[in-house]
């Protein structure tokens, strides 16, 4: 079914997060208040790392959160008093379940993220006068603007506001309090629309009977967990994240079996193809990722199509985009292709290894009662240990089936 809920004058294209989440309209620009009362855009600067951060009602939360007097926080003042304390976000998990997560890479991401964020906020308003300042001059730090931005993940918006003559939107922040009465859902049976005119400026909900589920976006366990505070299983979308490490694939390459020419030094002509991946060089992005919708990312899987091969002639014939993708039927032949893929599942035993209890063991805890924040964390863990056995198994019967093919082919 589809349902359509209606938000007070919101008249342009809306992105909940980053995501095209909502029809759009052609004109007008958007009217619903902001938490700081007005519907200009805002003055910080652009969200940099992760788009879905809703950060300017953040800052305008965590201002009304401060108790400022002033009439601008009015309108929200009542609704955010009452917010809770603390969130089932992992800023606020007790010591021992941050250690329950087992994943380094999702509290480095935050604790990153707020640190820059802090430092963004500070630069941007260290020249408000007093009068204009959002915290009334009172100081701010990391964790409570941890705390705001978990207050509005749920309930924040950024909406197309004024249109250019280019064609181009400015970026109005809104909140709005009742969406977060909508569970997420990547089937979702209701969606957002913004009406053109101001003939209903309430908000107005149309359903029947089910509940509202909306998809706020597709993304990995991490960001539900640190955005939601929630984890969803069989998570299409998650992924583990690895480093890309000559030494680490060169032990990865021996306990597969795999012949390998030595990864951690590339020759000439592999290292040119390295940098165009962003995998060698000057300053190299050495994160990759297994899972999603992709199985493998696609810089890793090309590294090692590029790296098991010892003639350039093989590989310079295709482009990256073919390299980099699983679909490409072993474009560097099968015995090559099987190498690689034998390659990633070592990697993958090799990153369970590194989890320090087994998904049986994590079974077992969640059985015997346990808080809340530890539950949420061991179910965190046991996707991802989950997510790196799927991937496992998928490039095992993607190997069976290249060596049936091979197999075909001798007799033929």
């Amino acid at each position: 079914m589809n349902l359509i809920a209606h938000a007070r004058g919101l008249l342009t294209p809306a992105r909940r997060f980053g995501e095209e989440q909502v029809d759009v309209g052609e004109e007008g620009h958007a009217r619903c208040p902001t938490a700081s009362g007005r519907s200009s855009p805002s003055p910080l600067p652009a969200a940099r790392g992760r788009p879905s951060r809703p950060r300017r009602t953040a800052i305008d939360t965590h201002g009304s959160r401060l108790g400022l007097a002033n009439t601008r926080w009015s309108f929200w003042w009542l609704y955010i008093s009452n917010l809770p304390e603390t969130y089932s976000v992992p800023i606020f998990f007790p010591g021992e379940d941050i250690k329950n997560l087992q994943y380094a890479p999702l509290l480095y991401q935050e604790c990153r993220f707020l640190l820059d964020f802090e430092k963004e906020v500070k630069n941007a308003i260290s020249d408000f006068n007093m009068e204009d300042h959002p915290f009334g001059g009172q100081n701010i730090n990391a964790s409570s603007l941890g705390w705001a931005m978990s207050a509005v993940s749920s309930r924040a918006f950024r909406l197309y506001g004024k249109k250019f003559v280019t064609g181009a939107y400015s970026d109005v922040p809104m909140m709005l309090p009742l969406i977060d009465m909508c569970n997420h859902s990547f089937d979702p049976n209701a969606r957002i629309v913004q009406e053109q005119g101001e003939e209903q400026p309430e908000m107005l909900v149309k359903a029947s009977n089910d509940p509202l589920l909306l998809n706020y976006g597709c993304l990995s366990n991490d960001l539900f967990l640190l955005d939601y505070g929630f984890v969803i299983p069989s998570n299409r979308y998650d992924t583990i994240e690895l480093k890309y490490d000559g030494a680490l694939l060169d032990a990865a390459s021996l306990a597969a079996g795999v012949s390998s020419p030595n990864f951690s030094s590339p020759a000439p002509w592999q290292q040119e193809i390295l940098s165009q991946l962003n995998l060698y060089g000057g300053t190299p992005d050495l994160k990759v990722t297994l899972g999603g919708p992709d199985l493998v990312e696609g810089r890793l899987l090309a590294a090692l199509r590029v790296l098991l091969e010892s003639e350039s002639e093989s590989v310079q014939k295709h482009d990256l985009s073919t390299l980099k993708s699983i679909s490409a039927e072993a474009p560097c032949g099968i015995a090559r292709e099987v190498a690689a893929f034998r390659t990633i599942i070592a990697l993958c035993v090799i990153a369970l290894e590194h989890f320090p209890t087994k998904i049986m063991e994590d079974e077992s805890m969640l059985k015997e009662g346990v808080p809340d924040t530890t539950k949420l964390a061991i179910t965190f863990r046991i996707q991802k240990k989950s997510l790196i056995v799927d991937v496992t198994r998928d490039l095992s019967r993607r190997i069976k089936w290249l060596l049936s093919k091979e197999t075909v082919s001798a007799k033929g």
